[in-house]
């Protein structure tokens, strides 16, 4: 909107917020903080700030002079969480190029298609991934270059079309200084896409300015609130979500990084935090789930890791309690791809700290920041109040939240009416209530809620009940068909090693210790090895509803 001619205009400077002035903090306020990349060696890499931030320097520029990199082309990286994908993050936008992480546990034709609607022109890899990419080489046409970092055979990338590289010899030698461009921070600055569980994936495109206030958000005391005094380990990957964005958080504030690189296995996991004593760590509740067997079956000295956040997927009360018996805190978060991720955080209110609903506020998915407006919507596309039973579809609205997909170099945005609301708010396909102090449950997924005769039934609610059981590892719900219910919940339980609990017995334990009301208890059960997970880890439900009708379960009907 245009100002009025008589307007009172601000006395303030404008100053773009752009991901090259994180990175220049970071090195010129908190030199000295570290980034830790976990070795499987005796000792871990260990490399400053300051460090990175010369090398980030250096790899701009060879990427400018060597490789023709410009405006906004796209780099994509191809990496484990490590010090050379932080030196990426940097100067891949603050160049005026834009940043592609790439999801290493997505399909091999899903990781093709993904490469080229974003049209990239480098591709940054490890070493040990060579394999994963070597073969989808020759479908890449817009693929020129391909820079390798650390050990890994080579070979497979021979006789290809695109120029392979090392990144040491590449920046080795360069200049340490850059002429960082004043970029608009509006502009691109990274993409990542959604992993594709239903149609293709769909890119979100983060802006300078989305990162810099998302980063902001994140270094707050009602978010992570962590300081350089702290060490985060870092095990949610640098392609999901931009780790949470918690590499851009450390370069505002100074957080020191733990990275696991590929030992994301619960044994190394817990060698890391006896050895390097991080204070916080992010993932989501797979890799905690697996953690703690690991910490039962060996117990470590873990004490200095005091607070956890898990976001992703819904996190257990019955893995929240065993967290909290080991003296590590979890706090519950909740975003997405499309929300850069950061939606909310599950900070108890002062009034319940200390009482005995505070354990509650920690199971919800916590409430939401300033910067995120949130609303729900009906069936009927009817507005809902915040009064904490109401349940409709979460939609959000903000500036580090998505307004349109990315859909393609020469396309306009993409906003799919099942995507964004007619106003531009997000539909983000979570079903929830929120209470009139702004804290959100999520009672399910929109595709994942159970319909039985007229009534909601929540396959979460079922989850976290089955897996309070001391048998149940994991337990995953979904609709099924049912003739005279329409839809009706079908449990999967990966049972513990010995465990002797058998369906009766577990339908007996929803109803007296999950309090799960009788109409509500699925009849029908079944035991499997492990849940699917998609390439995030979230359980893969589409998978199990495919195993079912295809009649490749053995289902017990109680």
């Amino acid at each position: 909107m245009p100002l009025r001619e008589d307007a009172v205009l601000s006395t303030m400077q404008d100053v773009p917020l752009t991901v090259t002035r994180l990175l220049v903090h970071g090195v010129q306020v908190h030199g000295r903080s570290q980034i830790i990349t976990w070795t499987g060696e005796d000792e871990p890499q260990r490399r400053s700030f300051a460090e990175a931030g010369t090398r980030a320097v250096q790899l701009a520029g060879a990427l400018r002079d060597k490789l023709g990199v410009r405006g906004d082309d796209r780099v994509a990286t191809l990496m484990w969480n490590n010090a050379e994908h932080v030196e990426a993050y940097f100067a891949i936008p603050a160049m005026g190029a834009v940043l592609h992480t790439l999801n290493l546990r997505l399909p091999a034709d899903q990781l093709a298609w993904i490469v080229n609607h974003a049209a990239d022109k480098v591709i940054i890899v490890n070493g040990s991934l060579i394999p994963l990419l070597a073969p989808l080489l020759s479908k890449l046409p817009t693929v020129e270059h391909i820079v390798v970092s650390g050990p890994g055979d080579r070979t497979p990338l021979a006789g290809g079309t695109a120029r392979v590289h090392e990144y040491e010899d590449l920046i080795a030698g360069r200049p340490t200084t850059y002429d960082w461009p004043e970029i608009d921070e509006l502009r691109a600055a990274a993409m990542c896409y959604t992993s594709g569980t239903t149609g293709d994936p769909k890119g979100v495109v983060y802006s300078h300015r989305s990162i810099y206030l998302h980063s902001m958000q994140l270094n707050m005391t009602e978010s992570m609130g962590l300081t350089d005094q702290d060490v985060s380990l870092v095990v949610v990957p640098q392609f999901h979500v931009n780790a949470w964005g918690l590499p851009h958080a450390a370069f505002m504030t100074g957080i020191n990084m733990l990275m696991p690189d590929r030992f994301l296995q619960p044994a190394p996991l817990a060698e890391m935090i006896e050895r390097v004593r991080p204070t916080h760590a992010a993932a989501v509740p797979t890799i905690w789930q697996g953690l703690l067997a690991e910490l039962t079956a060996r117990p470590r000295e873990v004490s200095s890791l005091a607070q956890v956040t898990i976001g992703g997927a819904a996190c257990p009360p019955s893995l929240m309690e065993a967290f909290d018996a080991l003296g590590m805190r979890v706090c519950h978060a909740w975003g997405m791809t499309e929300t850069s991720p950061l939606g909310t955080v599950a900070r108890p209110p002062a009034h319940a700290v200390g009482t005995d609903e505070e354990f509650a506020y920690r199971l919800t998915q916590g409430r939401f920041p300033a910067g995120v407006e949130a609303r729900l919507t009906g069936p009927g596309g009817e507005r809902l109040p915040w009064d904490g039973e109401s349940a409709g579809e979460l939609e959000v609205r903000g500036p580090w939240i998505a307004g349109a997909y990315y859909n393609g170099p020469d396309a306009e945005p993409l906003r799919p009416a099942d995507k964004f609301s007619e106003d531009g708010w997000l539909k983000t396909g979570d079903v929830g209530i929120i209470s009139p102090e702004g804290f959100l449950t999520l009672t399910d997924r929109a595709k994942d809620v159970i319909k039985s005769g007229g009534e909601w039934i929540s396959s979460v609610e079922l989850e976290n009940a089955l897996m309070a059981h001391p048998d149940v590892a994991e337990a995953a719900v979904v609709a099924v068909p049912d003739e005279k219910w329409g839809e009706r919940p079908l449990a999967t339980v990966v049972l513990r090693e010995g465990a002797n609990s058998d369906f009766q017995a577990l339908r007996a334990f929803l109803t007296e210790e999950g309090h799960i009301a009788r109409w509500q208890l699925p009849e029908r059960w079944t035991v499997i090895e492990s849940v699917p997970k998609t390439s995030v880890g979230k359980f893969d439900k589409k998978v199990l509803r495919r195993r079912y009708a295809e009649g490749t379960l053995d289902v017990t009907q109680l």
